[in-house]
């Protein structure tokens, strides 16, 4: 995986994606027995308007010079949403230059971004890079997920879900947490193709953890935008955590994501509690 994703990534993906749509849906006959599950090859090709011979050379990566037009009548017929056109774009023409499609560029967080958030004083907020990796806290943010207690490298959301031992512990809804890491991570997987430590961390995790290697190989692509995250802290117990996540404009590698319990709830005063916990801890 050094340098760039597989050849055949846009046909894992698009075979992924067939399977999830029967024949009844799109018009076609479902009756027989059928060797694979939802549509075939031709039946894809028919509904988009291409030749058979066109879409089995893209399915096989040979279809590097592939028009907007016949990847949008494919997203169309098996019914990608926006993240999910964005990423077939990325794999189908892994050789076009487009923006977007580069190394992420540094791991250092501005200063203002790190004042903006120590500002945050009731929310855990953090910034992480392209690889999901950590890249600055805040206090309550370091005091919820222990973050300055990790060496730099373990400074990771995907290796701490998959490899760190006490991981499942950390997050009581670990199956959740763990489908929604891989499908992130595989929309940074089409967005930063030519970074080779992100193709590192993923062969690293393939290698080491079963559990990453068959949801790699589902071929789910999200993004985590917003969502609820539950966290067992071993001082302040369960935390019922709404996030939401910010783009950084001036540095599009980076996002914040905050943490943001509802006020008066339960997980509000925990929080309020820890933080004036680590205050008094570190005077």
């Amino acid at each position: 995986m050094d340098g760039d994703w597989p050849v055949g990534e846009v046909g894992d993906f698009l075979r992924s994606r067939r399977a999830r749509i029967q024949p009844e849906e799109v018009g076609l006959p479902g009756h027989g027995r059928r060797r694979v599950p939802g549509l075939r090859r031709e039946e894809v090709a028919q509904l988009a308007g291409v030749s058979v011979d066109y879409y089995v050379r893209l399915e096989q990566g040979r279809g590097t010079s592939v028009s907007d037009a016949v990847l949008d009548a494919i997203a169309r017929v098996l019914r990608l949403d926006e993240t999910e056109q964005t990423y077939l774009r990325a794999v189908a023409r892994p050789g076009r230059q487009r923006p977007g499609r580069r190394r992420p560029e540094t791991r250092r967080v501005r200063p203002g971004v790190q004042i903006l958030l120590d500002t945050m004083e009731r929310s855990a907020a953090f910034v992480l890079g392209p690889r999901m990796d950590v890249l600055a806290w805040n206090a309550l943010g370091d005091a919820v997920n222990g973050f300055s207690r990790l060496a730099p490298a373990e400074r990771s959301m995907p290796r701490q879900v998959f490899l760190d031992p006490a991981g499942r512990d950390h997050y009581p809804e670990w199956h959740a947490v763990a489908a929604q890491t891989v499908a992130h991570l595989r929309v940074n997987a089409g967005r930063y193709a030519d970074d080779p430590e992100l193709c590192a961390l993923v062969g690293e995790l393939s290698l080491k953890s079963e559990d990453f290697r068959r949801l790699w190989a589902d071929h789910e692509v999200r993004e985590c935008a917003y969502g609820v995250k539950k966290i067992r802290h071993p001082v302040a117990g369960l935390l019922t955590l709404p996030y939401e996540t910010l783009t950084i404009p001036a540095s599009p590698d980076q996002t914040i994501v905050v943490y943001t319990p509802e006020p008066g709830s339960e997980t509000a005063e925990r929080l309020a509690l820890l933080g004036s916990w680590e205050s008094s801890s570190t005077r």
